[in-house]
């Protein structure tokens, strides 16, 4: 998604708490045809490892907040349906990072020839194949979740294919990884609350901010554009002060019991607020900063350092989308997901592993 978006992402988006670039690695001497010599993991660990690797696990962390935001704005307490739609969502998502690697298998022979298909550590066939055993299981958990949380889900899915198979490389790519991201945060909202109406106005937040990563991200290997990380700094700045000002009103049947947090317990106004404003804050720092240096020199790595930087984010924003809606104590479990996310990284030895 993107993953996204899926960002990849985001990135779906992709997205794509997540490192900037590829890791080097080790290359095999290439054939005279010019592609790298195939070559099969000998042992269950290097196997696991490459499938860890093609589905960028690290970046799973950002995809929760998703739902879990989507909840909070609809004004209704997490529960099981909830899990379902994290679940599809998961699901969803890494269909679309094994799809966009099946899609970009040419493309990454020739710049990323490391990458676990190009490599031949896994077989297009096998990626093709999870990609959609991925995306049945996305949809069967989004049926257990109801109707409501069904129908956001196939749209979802189409989303996310068409955008790997048709999109990526066209005007309409950022929008559709956009697209993706707030469909999915309004997925939580049909689970948990059965409408996705009160959520709108997250998904769009949410969405924009996708967007704003994913117009950036086209340029990760090639540098030179900077025009979409000043205009990523600008999206920031506006998201910031939206999302800082102006405070989610819940259905108007459902304000007197709706959740503000996992404990049930409606903390005051001012503290939710305030959490809000630290979250935004968290969100601004962690993406203006990469995009501004990306924006000052636009070389590969500071682009990949921007995408890297507005992945990151998405958990800070989910979070404080998440408070402005008080749900205080959702807001503050979609938060923790960001440190996970770093520490599920560093030990697993993914850290430069690229998300988009």
């Amino acid at each position: 998604m993107n993953r996204t978006v899926a960002t990849d992402r985001v990135t779906t988006a992709r997205e794509p708490g997540a490192p900037q670039a590829d890791a080097p690695g080790s290359r095999a001497t290439p054939p005279p045809s010019g592609r790298p010599e195939p070559r099969t993991p000998r042992t269950p660990s290097a196997r696991l490892g490459a499938w860890a690797e093609l589905l960028r696990l690290p970046a799973l962390f950002t995809v929760p907040g998703d739902a879990l935001a989507g909840a909070a704005a609809a004004g209704a307490r997490p529960g099981p349906r909830t899990l379902l739609a994290i679940g599809s969502s998961l699901c969803l998502y890494e269909a679309g990072m094994a799809l966009n690697d099946w899609a970009d298998r040419a493309e990454d022979a020739a710049e990323r020839p490391h990458r676990p298909l190009p490599s031949g550590r896994i077989r297009p066939a096998a990626a093709l194949t999870a990609a959609g055993v991925l995306t049945g299981a996305g949809l069967a958990l989004a049926a257990g979740a109801g109707r409501p949380a069904l129908a956001v889900a196939a749209p979802l899915a189409a989303t996310v294919w068409a955008y790997d198979l048709a999109l990526k490389r066209t005007p309409a790519g950022p929008a559709a990884m956009a697209a993706a991201r707030g469909l999915d945060l309004l997925l939580g909202a049909a689970a948990t609350g059965g409408g996705t109406r009160a959520a709108l106005p997250s998904a769009a937040l949410l969405g924009s901010h996708t967007l704003a990563v994913t117009a950036v991200s086209r340029r990760e290997t090639t540098g030179g554009s900077v025009l979409a990380p000043l205009a990523a700094l600008a999206t920031t700045g506006v998201l910031t002060g939206l999302v800082a000002r102006r405070r989610t009103r819940l259905p108007a049947g459902r304000r007197a019991a709706a959740a503000p947090g996992l404990s049930g317990s409606t903390p005051a106004p001012a503290v939710t607020d305030a959490l809000a404003a630290a979250l935004v804050a968290a969100y601004a720092a962690t993406a203006a900063r990469p995009y501004f240096h990306a924006a000052l020199n636009p070389s590969p790595p500071l682009t990949q350092r921007a995408v890297g930087g507005g992945i990151r984010a998405t958990i800070p924003l989910q979070a404080a989308l998440a408070a402005r809606s008080g749900a205080s104590a959702t807001s503050l479990l979609v938060a923790a997901l960001a440190p996970a996310g770093r520490r599920f990284a560093k030990r697993s030895a993914m850290r430069k592993v690229s998300i988009t």
